[in-house]
């Protein structure tokens, strides 16, 4: 009677589970995870907008990222609408590509929850190279937007800007910007007589957008790389509005941008 009863109880446990399982498990992920995706919170606190990525998915087998990190080398850390290919098994989604022929990354999704404007899970990042992993974050608990606009064709052209609120970065007041087809771009600014100049000094100039996320990095001639991140707020006419994230004093700081388009 008693292994009849342990038998009894041992399939009620399972049944629990299974069912436990069931009502975790998210219905048609492969269909409402179609989009393109920005994180915002990463263990119940607002991410930084120099730690954001998007990942875009296109399909249940197609993908691409976007992610720039400074303290990353460039194989790692700036990567621009890298193609990459998606496994879906259960509520997790595998996400792999390849920068270069050595270098790998694969992006872990676990998702909880996600609707037409949000998803939340858990992540977990890690970099190979030739197959060994030499860098792994995570598992950390992860909230991503749904982007429905994408800035990278509309930011094409100079522009010129007329404000600046919260800190002051290597972006400033002073400043004019020309963003390139190619995914290079201009700066300008204005000497002690009001006229525009081109700065001259630098090595390179470089920059992405993908979705609302502008990425930029340059290098001044005998100084380090230098990289600023922002989030296109909005592009509306002649008018284009930053945003950003920054730590600052142990806390954190917004600071926005408005540029106005200039021939």
């Amino acid at each position: 009677m008693k292994k009849v009863f342990l038998a009894m109880v041992a399939a009620a446990m399972i049944f629990a589970s299974c069912g436990k399982d069931d009502d975790n498990k998210v219905e048609n992920l492969a269909e409402k995870i179609i989009g393109k995706w920005i994180t915002t919170d990463v263990d119940g606190h607002a991410e930084l907008t120099n730690n954001k990525s998007v990942i875009t998915i296109l399909s249940a087998t197609q993908a691409f990222i976007s992610t720039s990190r400074a303290n990353l080398s460039d194989n790692q850390g700036w990567v621009s609408h890298l193609n990459a290919s998606v496994a879906i098994d259960g509520n997790k989604v595998t996400i792999t590509g390849q920068p270069n022929e050595h270098i790998t990354i694969v992006y872990e999704i676990t998702v909880s929850s996600i609707s037409d404007t949000h998803m939340e899970g858990t992540f977990k990042h890690s970099t190979l190279r030739d197959g060994e992993v030499i860098t792994t974050n995570g598992p950390m608990g992860m909230r991503w937007e749904k982007i429905t606009n994408d800035y990278e064709q509309a930011v094409l052209g100079k522009w010129e800007c007329t404000g600046l609120t919260g800190i002051e970065t290597y972006n400033d007041a002073n400043a004019r910007l020309e963003f390139y087809q190619d995914g290079t771009y201009n700066y300008w600014r204005k000497n002690g007589e009001g006229q525009w100049e081109a700065v001259t000094n630098r090595e390179f100039q470089d920059y992405f957008v993908d979705g609302t996320l502008l990425a930029t990095r340059w290098k001044n001639q005998g100084e380090e790389k230098l990289r600023e991140w922002w989030e296109i707020a909005s592009i509306a006419g002649n008018e284009m509005q930053w945003t950003a994230l920054r730590a600052s004093d142990g806390g954190t700081v917004t600071q926005t941008t408005t540029w106005v388009k200039v021939n």
